[in-house]
Parts: C-alpha cells; sequence; structure tokens
C-alpha cells in the first residue's frame, strides 16, 4: 500500500492518475425511478468543473448503455427483482470499470441506484487480487434471497460482493475473487434488517453504526476504517450512497434515514482518505432528482467527490 501520507490531490495532479467518469443511469436495482437520471444530474451540478478547477486530468467519460426502459415490471412476491437486468448491468460496468482502472486511470462511478456497485466491484475485482471496500451507507445492504424484505437488489450489492446468497460476483463475466469481509467497512449505518445484523456479527466485517460514531467521532471511525480496508490488500475502493448523510443535508434518496451524518461529519471523513492516499476508485449512488429539485444532494456529491480527491480548505 502507498505510504498513508501519499497526498492523493498532488499524485494525482503529477499525471499518474486520471479521473474516468462512468455514468450509469440504472434503476431497476432500487424499484423507485429518478436515480437513472442522478449521473446526468451529479455532472450538471458541476462535477467536471470541479475536477477542472482542482487541475486534475479527465479521462475520456463514458456512459453504460444499461437495459432497463423495456423491463416488464417485477411479479408480486419477487425475492430478486430485475435480477437479470441487474446482471446483465454489471457486466457491462464492470467491463467498463475493469478497463479504467487497468488502463491506470482513477474511476469514477456515478449511479444509478446501489446495485451499480456490483458491477463496480466485478470490474475492480478483476484487476485487484486483494480489494478493500469502504461502505458509506444508511443500509448494510447485506440481504439476499433468504432475507430481503422488498427484492430491491439495490439492498444485495455488498452481499454479492462478499458471496453471501445466491447471486455473487462469480456471476458477473470477467470478475475476479469474492471481497474478503475482513477488508469491508461500513460507516453510517443506521438501518439494518435482521439477516443483515447475523451477518455482520457472524462475517468479521467491521461495522460503525451512528451509534459508534456518535460515540468515538468521526476521525477515530476513520482511522479504524482505513486500516481495516487497507490491511493487506492492493486496492481500496470508496461506495458512497448519499443517503448514509442526514436527509436534512440530503434529500434527494430513495430511502432517507434520519441521524446521519452531518456535512462535515462526511468531509472530514473523505479528507481523511485523501489524506491516506489508499482510494484507488470512488463511486456516487442513488441521487435521485425527481426528489432533489434544488439538487442540494447532487451539489452534495460534487462536493463530496471533491474532498476525496484532495480538495482542501487551505
Amino acid at each position: 500500500m502507498m505510504n498513508m501520507a501519499t497526498d492523493m490531490n498532488e499524485r494525482l495532479r503529477s499525471g499518474q492518475r486520471k479521473i474516468q467518469l462512468i455514468k450509469v443511469p440504472f434503476w431497476l436495482g432500487g424499484g423507485r425511478a429518478g436515480t437513472e437520471l442522478g449521473p446526468e444530474s451529479i455532472i450538471e451540478a458541476g462535477l467536471k468543473r470541479q475536477l477542472r478547477a482542482m487541475e486534475l486530468e479527465l479521462a475520456e467519460e463514458w456512459e453504460v448503455d444499461v437495459p432497463g426502459d423495456a423491463a416488464e415490471p417485477a411479479a408480486p412476491g419477487c425475492l430478486m427483482k430485475h435480477k437479470a437486468e441487474v446482471a446483465e448491468m454489471a457486466g457491462l460496468v464492470g467491463e467498463k470499470v475493469y478497463r479504467s482502472v487497468s488502463s491506470g486511470a482513477f474511476p469514477l462511478v456515478l449511479g444509478g441506484d446501489h446495485s451499480v456497485a456490483i458491477g463496480t466491484l466485478a470490474g475492480l475485482s478483476g484487476h485487484y487480487g486483494k480489494l478493500g471496500v469502504i461502505w458509506f451507507d444508511a443500509h448494510g445492504d447485506l440481504n439476499h434471497e433468504g432475507t430481503t424484505p422488498s427484492g430491491n437488489m439495490h439492498g444485495m450489492a455488498l452481499a454479492a460482493a462478499v458471496g453471501h446468497g445466491s447471486f455473487t460476483l462469480a456471476d458477473i463475466p470477467g470478475a475476479g475473487p469474492l471481497i474478503r469481509p475482513e477488508n469491508v467497512v461500513l460507516v453510517g449505518v443506521r438501518d439494518l434488517d435482521p439477516g443483515e445484523k447475523e451477518f455482520i456479527r457472524s462475517s468479521g466485517m467491521t461495522c460503525f453504526t451512528m451509534h459508534e460514531i456518535d460515540r468515538m467521532g468521526i476521525h477515530a471511525v476513520m482511522e479504524q476504517a482505513i486500516a481495516a480496508a487497507g490491511r493487506n490488500t492492493d486496492g481500496v475502493h470508496v461506495s458512497f450512497d448519499l443517503d448514509c448523510l442526514d436527509p436534512i443535508q440530503a434529500p434527494g434518496v430513495g430511502t432517507p434515514v434520519p441521524g446521519g451524518l452531518s456535512y462535515r461529519e462526511a468531509h472530514y471523513a473523505l479528507e481523511l482518505l485523501a489524506e491516506s492516499g489508499i482510494a484507488t476508485s470512488l463511486e456516487l449512488v442513488e441521487v435521485n432528482p425527481i426528489l432533489d429539485p434544488a439538487r442540494r444532494t447532487a451539489r452534495a456529491a460534487v462536493e463530496l467527490a471533491a474532498s476525496l480527491l484532495g480538495k482542501r480548505i487551505l
């Protein structure tokens, strides 16, 4: 791993890494239309302007031509809604992400709902032999067909990555090994289903709920998160669901949960990640412009990406 004092902004500006935007306009994993508009909303909120202002080089922008426009409604009681479309989307995203990271770029994936992460992690695992993951989310996304209360596959994305359930990264062409639970860190969780709680307790996964963040403070939480995700890994992916933030800060998400990260807690967490130098990719998901008329959530996504990529106050 890189030295923890590495300044990511300087490393990126030195030309070693280009930022590659990968837009994934997909909503079927969450079952609520609107998140397919998220990537363009984040762009329109000023993402590319912000990255250029930071003197970061942008590689060619890619958009994944995802399935979904002609999808049939999921059958009532279906335990894995739109599984075929999610699998197809994940294969397309995985191929783009693998090409990006293999070329030396820094993939910045814009969702779409959180099932997009299945594709992101499939592509990254094909490149990195030992991938760590820091998963910012109000939810665990660790359900499978035997535990899901909704059947929505955005709640199964992390389960697929670690092999918890019948649908896993192994079902995605080109994917590498499953992610080891001991190198996965959940941050900001406050809404877990019973099966998710049981799995977290038994798997060795690190989970910092809002209770731990309140008790320990975000600095101590992120120090431990960085250590766990970076231990014996050769890459660290940061997956940021905007519902990790308190709904006051980010109202435009499909499944808001009160009591989330404050604006400054989130920025400080990503600033610490930037200082550590361990992040090798980022995705921003679950921005729903239909629920975000003032673009507060999209703007928050832009600002958070800038913090992870090294923007400083001074």
